[in-house]
This record gives C-alpha cells, structure tokens and sequence, in this order.
C-alpha cells in the first residue's frame, strides 16, 4: 500500500468493523475528502504533503462482518485490488463494474447467491476468487473477462458450466472443485494457455475427448469423481501431475499411460484397479506413484525400472507377492520419502552434487525446496536440525519435510515456521519421544510418519490436526490406543503396528467415517470386540501377530471384508 492505504488501515481499524456490518463512509471518500490533519494548523513534511499522494490502489477488507459493500466503492476508481474475503456479503454492488483498473477481486468465503453482470465490464481483471460462496450458475457472459488468468469458482453449487468459457483463452488456472458438475463442456479445450485445472470432487463419469488438445495443461485434479477409467491425454505433452483418486477406475489402460510421458506425479489411490500393467516404465520421469487402497495383488517387476520414482504408496492392496514385513519398512504413505537402509551417503559423507543442487549449496537442495516444495536433511545421522537447512526455505512455500534417519530426540522448534504450507511431514527413524506443541500447529498437515521413535503418547493438542488423514505411528512404544486419534475426522489410514496396544474402541473408531486403512499388527490385542465389524468403511485392516484366539488365522486370511463380516456376526443380539 502506499502511504494513504496504510492510513485507511489504520483508519479502518479504529473503527472497530470487526463488530460493524458496514463500512466507514469516509473510507469510501478516501480520495476525495482532505485528510482531518489538514483542517489542523499544522506545517508538513516533505513526506506529510497530503495534496501530492497517489490515489488508493490496493484495499484489503477481509475478515470482518461486513454485510454488504456501498456503491461508493465507484468513488476509488484506481483501485487494482479488492479483498473482501471471509465477510458476509449476500451480493456484490453494480458498482464494481466501473472500476477499470481493477486487476484482482477476492469476495471468497462469503454467502454470494450470484454475481452482478456489471462485473463483466472489468477489461484488466487478471484474478477472480468466488470460492465458498452459494452460487448456483455463473453470468453466462463470463468469458467476457479476456484478460482474466486465474478464476476460482470452487466450493460452491455450481451445475453447469457457462460455454463462453472457451473465450477466456489467457486463463492459466481454473478451480472447478467441490462443486456439482456432471459433465464438462468440450469447449473447455480452447483455453490454450490453461495450466492447472482442478475438478476435484463433483459427479464425473467422463471427460470430454477435446481436452486432450490442451497442449499447455501441466497439472489435472480428478479426485473424487466417478470415472471409471483414465482420460485419454495424448496431446497434453506437458502434463506432469495428474490425480485421480476416489474414483471407480477398475483397469489402467497402457495405450493411455504411453500418451503421458511427461509424468512427475500419478496419484490413483482409492480406485479398484487390479492390475498395473508393465508398460509403467513408459513413465520414465515419474516421482511419485499413489496406489494405496485398490485391489491389486502383484507388482510387475518392470516397476522397478523407474529411475526417479522417489515416492510410492501401496498400502490398502491385498498384495501377495511382497512379503508384508517388508511393505512395512518400505512402503510408505503419499508423499513420503521411500527410503531403505542403503540409500543416499553415509553419515559421515556429503551428498553428492548434481545438476540439480549448487555445489555450494549441496548439503541443503535448494531446487528442491523451490520447485517440488520439498525440505529433506535426511540420514544424516544428525542430533538436530542445522539452523542453515530452515534459513534455506526464505519465502518458498514448503509443503513436504523429510527428517527421517536421524537421532532427533525431540520435534525441530522450528518446523512451526512452516505452518503456512506444510502439509507431509516425515519423522521416521529418530529417537524422539514426546510430541511438541509446535507440532500441533501445523493445522495444513494431512500426512505425518512418525515410525520408528519412542513415542509412548501423543498429545490432546494434536486434535487441531483437522486434516490430518495418514499418521504412521509404526514401531513406537505405545501400550494404548492414542485417544487423540478418535477425534480427527479427517483420518483415512492408521498405521499402529509393532507397538502393545491392548486394546481399542470400536465405537469411537466407527466414528472414523473416513477411515480406509487401520493397521494395528504385532500389537498386545487379547481380543477384537466384535463391534469393530461395523466399521464398514474400512478397506485394510490388519491384526495379524497379535495375542488374540478369535479371528482365526484362517479368517484373517481371507481379508479384510471376511473379517469384518466375521466380527459382526458375533455380536450378541
């Protein structure tokens, strides 16, 4: 802000409009009124001359109570940004669409039921966010907006989407998701300089065969839809991540692996895929592989033919021909570091510099923090965490941290500076035994392994985690269930083997409505209470190697939903 924004926030705070539903007038005449110091007999500064300051150009309003917007707001007609996110607002005022120069308009996280048409009358508007709002349809004439290059409509009730669409040919990001879309327009295809597209959780069966001439797409969110097989993407060369989870995918089709060549990321956890066929190696650039929680029962050898895969989830799958003692060192959740005994220098080496890493940067991976958002100082050996590895991150945003394979005795204070974006923490293999309350305020994490340590307890504060959906607690010393774990809704896989607990809740645990994956072998059980068989959600669960008589081996062995169906025949009517 220049000098006159800061004084209309300093302004707007004293007037207390966290409490109010409206604006201030005199913030809307900011530009027009002279200044109160003025009307003060009082000699100015170089710096205090009021006469010569540039009109308001940014004004930021969020997080307040704030009903409605004045159509004052004409009366700022420099304006080239407004947030008002996370307010009240039911409606935007005509107004809006008489401020030329505005460039990024923020009215997310409010109760919109539509969107003025004037809006449409915005020639340099780069950046629109509606996300979390109440729309049902947008103005048909969106596609008005030629200069837009980011437009966030998720969260919302949207059906339908407008076909002048197809005009907003300098759209580099659109977020679709979260929605209740049935079906995308083909004309989506013309948006030629598109690069992240996000359809993640509508009503899906297909997408449109066009798509795939959208040469610029690099990353494709599909998640939680209802495909039943892979898009065909033999035009979308650049394509480096593509997600589709939670979806009904039954078979990996080979002709359309071969069509993805440029390949960094596969998530497809959650499907019924059966199979992975062996012409996986076409991906050559692949990084990492999300096939955790889908019905494959053998690996094809050539997967170890994938010179950069450096993560792989496969947990959930009834594999038969991997000893399941090894998938528990080896396999790992989304977005964790695979790492074995042997792997990377030893901990007294440097680690080698590549074409990837500064040789004067070699022991902190820089091009690692900035373009895959990962911090990894892993099997070092280390008793702490260099202070140079966090100074390394600056203003990057990090979303995955690797620490495992140290002697870390206690969580590094200053992961908490990280909280912004992390969201994959890994811990594994240390010797920590106690949780930090720094820890629980990474309110972003969705996965954190923790394996390996000597962990006895986990902390009531942990119950901030709300997103947390993957916590690897493997070889620790509990003798308890984690009480903590039963309020995290958000939880989809337990990993718990190879401690002694003793016992569980299954009533808490049917709670877990999302929970796919519960893990508790090698464990103290005595016994499995048969309430646990109406946790119907669950996919994988394993309780092999403990004390209990009931389930038999035998029952164990036929799977998951055998053992379910066996508990729930046992409870007492």
């Amino acid at each position: 802000l220049n000098r006159l924004g800061k004084g209309v926030a300093e302004r707007v705070g004293k007037t207390g409009i966290e409490r109010s539903s409206g604006m201030p007038e005199h913030v809307w005449r900011i530009n027009l009124d002279t200044p109160e110091e003025a009307q003060q007999n009082l000699s100015f500064g170089a710096a205090d001359r009021w006469w010569e300051q540039t009109d308001l150009t940014k004004l930021i309003l969020a997080s307040n109570k704030l009903q409605s917007l004045s159509e004052d707001v004409q009366l700022l007609p420099a304006l080239t940004m407004l947030d008002v996110h996370d307010n009240q607002l039911t409606s935007l005022p005509s107004a809006l669409g008489q401020l030329e120069n505005l460039q990024k308009l923020d009215v997310s996280h409010n109760k919109l039921r539509s969107l003025p048409e004037e809006l449409l009358q915005l020639p340099r508007l780069r950046s629109l966010l509606v996300q979390h709002n109440e729309l049902s349809q947008l103005p048909e004439g969106l596609g008005q907006l030629l200069s837009l290059e980011e437009l966030d409509v998720s969260n919302n009730q949207l059906t339908a989407i407008p076909t002048s669409f197809a005009l907003l040919v300098n759209l580099v990001r659109l977020n679709l998701a979260c929605n209740q879309l049935k079906e995308l327009p083909a004309d989506l295809s013309a948006m030629k300089s598109l690069r992240q597209l996000d359809c993640t959780k509508n009503y899906l069966e297909t997408v449109p065969p066009k798509l795939a001439t959208m040469a610029s797409l690099e990353q494709l969110y599909l998640r939680k839809n209802k495909l039943r097989s892979l898009p065909e993407l033999p035009s979308c060369k650049l394509l480096k991540e593509l997600h589709a989870g939670e979806n009904q995918i039954e078979i990996l089709n080979a002709e359309n692996l071969k069509q993805l060549s440029s390949l960094c990321v596969l998530e497809l956890r959650d499907n019924k895929i059966k199979a992975v066929p062996e012409e996986i190696t076409v991906l050559q650039k692949l990084e990492r592989l999300d096939l955790a929680n889908n019905d494959i029962s053998r690996l094809p050898y050539t997967l170890g033919n994938l010179p950069q895969l450096k993560f792989l989830a496969l947990e959930g799958n009834p594999l038969r021909t991997i000893r399941r003692d090894l998938l528990q060192v080896t396999q790992l959740c989304p977005c964790t570091p695979l790492v074995s005994p042997d792997d990377g220098p030893g901990p007294n080496e440097e680690p080698p510099v590549t074409a990837m890493t500064l040789p004067s940067q070699s022991k902190v991976n820089i091009h690692a923090i900035a373009t895959l958002k990962l911090l990894e100082y892993s099997d070092k050996q280390a008793a702490e965490i260099p202070e140079a590895v966090f100074d390394a991150v600056g203003n990057n945003p990090v979303a995955t941290v690797n620490f495992s394979k140290n002697q870390l005795r206690e969580i590094p204070p200053r992961l908490v500076e990280l909280k912004e974006s992390v969201c994959d923490v890994s811990l594994g293999f240390n010797k920590i035994s106690s949780i930090s309350s720094g820890l629980c305020l990474l309110q972003k994490l969705t996965h954190l392994d923790l394996r390996n340590n000597v962990l006895t307890a986990l902390p009531e504060e942990m119950e901030a985690l709300k997103r947390l959906h993957t916590i690897n607690l493997a070889f620790n010393r509990f003798k308890v269930f984690p009480s903590v774990l039963y309020h995290l809704p958000a939880l989809e896989n337990i990993l718990l083997s190879n401690n002694q607990v003793g016992s569980i809740d299954p009533v808490q645990l049917k709670g877990l409505d999302k929970l796919g994956t519960l893990d508790l072998q090698n464990n103290d059980l005595l016994q499995v209470p048969p309430e646990l068989g109406n946790c119907e959600n669950l996919r994988s669960l394993l309780l092999e190697g403990n004390p209990f008589r009931t389930p038999r081996a035998a029952v164990l062995a036929k799977g998951t939903a055998a053992v379910l169906e066996y508990l729930r025949s046992r409870i007492p009517s």
